[in-house]
């Protein structure tokens, strides 16, 4: 009895472990006042999703930046978010196979705005608002991670990088450490996903997080009481975030609770 009960309280001590991360909300001062606009400030059908206009429709509006990261065949980097390219510009084909200069080919939506690469929005943005830079991996973690910090390598604004594939995360503790990072997640087990269900465990529970010891964690809005997500956050102190809220109602909420909010749909 004795023996089993040590048992229960170890993994018990374990699993709290797992949970922890490196934390410190003083890494997000930056991020302070501000709320993030999904993929910019877009709107069908001529502001597109991961567009330049939407970009600097945010920035005009003083709204933080989230957007998503591809590496190219010719080792560029597109900012798009599908792996994809038919529900955004109406081709076939994947991100992954173009080049920089194929970018200009690929209108999104029913605009004239073409798949932007980081660059040039990092040329737009310049500072004036925080980001929070998803990385997007397909088998290239290591390819997308150094061709990210060197697009990064002079820019002076405020950003972090995230991902729900903890290996970005794992290779950035490694070699950037110095880099605000954060696991995307959410629950898993009950959403429709082509993950196997140890990688769906693993990713719903954050258990991760002994590998990858984030800064913050970023929780699906209508999965942010799962008690894993309320352990990291609240017990360990790592900075929360929500994604993504679509109404005013539910940003109040978030906001609240202490979550940078993640928004599209609507403006706070």
């Amino acid at each position: 009895m004795v023996i089993a009960l040590v048992v229960i309280l170890l993994v018990l001590a374990f699993c709290l472990f797992a949970l922890s991360g490196r934390g410190g909300k003083t890494r997000f001062s930056g991020f302070e006042g501000f709320d993030i606009a999904h993929r910019g400030l877009h709107k069908k059908p001529t502001v597109p999703e991961n567009s330049m206009a939407a970009f600097k429709a945010a920035i005009d509006k003083g709204y933080g930046i989230e957007l998503d990261l591809h590496l190219l065949r010719d080792g560029g980097i597109a900012v798009f978010h599908d792996n994809t390219l038919d529900r955004t510009t109406g081709k076939q084909g994947n991100i992954k196979d173009l080049t920089l200069e194929d970018l200009k080919n690929y209108t999104l939506e029913e605009s004239s705005e073409t798949i932007p690469n980081f660059p040039e929005v990092l040329k737009l943005v310049d500072g004036k608002v925080p980001l929070i830079i998803e990385l997007k991996v397909e088998n290239n973690t290591a390819a997308l991670c150094k061709a990210t910090l060197d697009a990064l390598k002079d820019y002076k604004g405020e950003y972090c990088i995230e991902s729900f594939d903890p290996r970005p995360l794992i290779w950035l503790r490694k070699n950037s450490p110095e880099i605000t990072r954060g696991q995307l997640s959410q629950n898993f087990l009950k959403a429709k996903s082509s993950l196997s269900m140890p990688i769906r465990v693993l990713l719903t529970t954050l258990f991760m997080n002994i590998a990858t010891k984030p800064d913050f964690i970023a929780f699906k809005f209508n999965d942010r009481k799962l008690i894993f997500n309320q352990i990291s956050t609240k017990l360990f102190g790592l900075q929360p975030v929500c994604w993504t809220i679509k109404s005013i109602e539910d940003h109040k909420q978030a906001k609240s609770e202490g979550y940078i909010s993640i928004f599209e749909q609507f403006e706070p």
